[in-house]
Order: structure tokens, then C-alpha cells, then sequence
């Protein structure tokens, strides 16, 4: 079956940087764009970056651009997301997921399969 195990989040004060990683198997990974979302608490899950199956084209949301890089290593079916300048407002469980959409698509709903969550927490 498909599974998504993320890794890499943690505790830093804001200024600060982590780098979160997601492994997929059980999917044809490099058939796939995915997608990196966050949820805090008493909020929606919402988009923060996405990767066509090519890593030829990105898209982020406006509250990360500039600041978060998505990548891809298809031979090793991971996906990252690098986090500069990282803000108290960042705070969030961080999933990855595979995006079922022909394009890089921001709604959840496009999406399929969703790794734990891996929580990052900045401080002020």
C-alpha cells in the first residue's frame, strides 16, 4: 500500500531553518506531483508548496514564497521541503501528500494519500 513517512521537524527559534523530507513507496512516485500542507491548531489544512512528477515546475503559497524550496529525487522517491526564515506563525504539523490532479494543485481534496505529519514549532 502507499505509504508517506516524514521527517525532519523540530523546535527553532524563528530567523532559524529546518528541512523536512517525506519518503514515499507502494506508488509509481515519479508518476505524481506532490504536495506539502500544514494545519495548526483550530485551522484548515492548507496548501504550502507543490512539485510537478518532473520537479520542472513549483508552485507555493503566498504566505512561504521566498522563504520555503520544495524539491525531488525521483531515484530515491523523496520529496523535500527546505524552510528558511522561519516565523512563529509557521507553526504547524507539516504533511506531505500525492497530488491525483494533472497539475500542482492547492486543495487538499486533490489529494490522495497523506503521510503522520511531522510537527515543526518556531519560536519567538
Amino acid at each position: 500500500q502507499v505509504q508517506l513517512v516524514e521527517s525532519g521537524g523540530g523546535l527553532v527559534q524563528a530567523g532559524g531553518s529546518l528541512r523536512l523530507s517525506c519518503a514515499a513507496s507502494g506508488v509509481i512516485f515519479r508518476w505524481y506531483s506532490m504536495g506539502w500542507f500544514r494545519q495548526a491548531p483550530g485551522k484548515e489544512r492548507e496548501f504550502v508548496a507543490g512539485i510537478q512528477w518532473n520537479g520542472g515546475n513549483t508552485r507555493y503559497s503566498d504566505s512561504v514564497k521566498g522563504r520555503f524550496t520544495i524539491s525531488r529525487d525521483n531515484a530515491k522517491n523523496t520529496v523535500d521541503l527546505q524552510m528558511n526564515d522561519l516565523k512563529p506563525e509557521d507553526t504547524a504539523v507539516y504533511y506531505c501528500a500525492v497530488d491525483n490532479s494533472l497539475r500542482i494543485s492547492d486543495s487538499a481534496n486533490n489529494y490522495d494519500y497523506w503521510g503522520q505529519g511531522t510537527q515543526v514549532t518556531v519560536s519567538s
